[in-house]
């Protein structure tokens, strides 16, 4: 029984003294593949578009906290409606925590979600989508949201895109689109 349990302490610590140095070589490969990922790049105002669906866009106002929030971003972010929603453009030029879902801002506001699912735009393109439901029974929205990155492939998932971009899977820059529209 002593001879076993000091045989499997041998083992044990040699796995280790094999896996960890193995790791730590896979960790140095991945990381010299893409050294760019992680290099900050200057701020850069990207094209705002002119229209929407068809429909002509106007700028607006970003609020207090969100000019706090975009001092300190790795992109631009900007606000524009059609006269019947609200789309907010976020520009992300490296791969950040700071990007998160659109679920967990109106969560953070107080709103109720509701009716999550992913959806097929008309151009066969994934939205992620969600209502909405402000507290007091006030306003009601469908929030659909997308990332976008430079080669055209798109993420509804901020964590996936996340991985992607770090893993060097995903070219960036990037654009995050949200879009809320009254129910």
């Amino acid at each position: 029984m002593l001879e076993n349990t000091f045989i499997n302490r041998v083992l044990h610590k040699t796995l280790w003294a094999v896996l960890l140095p193995a790791c730590m070589l896979w960790s140095a490969a991945v990381a010299s593949r893409q050294p760019d990922v992680l290099r900050p790049t200057p701020k850069i105002a990207s094209e705002l578009p002119a229209q929407w669906q068809g429909r002509a866009l106007r700028p607006l106002a970003l609020s207090e906290v969100e000019q706090r929030f975009a001092r300190n971003f790795p992109g631009t972010l900007s606000r524009m409606t059609d006269g019947r929603q609200v789309l907010v453009l976020r520009s992300i030029n490296q791969p950040t925590r700071m990007l998160h879902p659109a679920i967990d801002c109106y969560q953070g506001l107080g709103y109720r979600i509701a009716a999550q699912q992913l959806e097929l735009d008309s151009e066969r393109r994934l939205w992620r989508c969600f209502e909405a439901l402000q507290p007091g029974g006030g306003q009601r929205l469908r929030v659909c949201e997308r990332i976008v990155d430079a080669g055209g492939q798109g993420f509804t998932d901020t964590s996936a895109w996340y991985w992607a971009a770090i893993m060097g899977q995903s070219p960036g820059p990037w654009q995050a689109i949200t879009v809320a529209r009254p129910l």
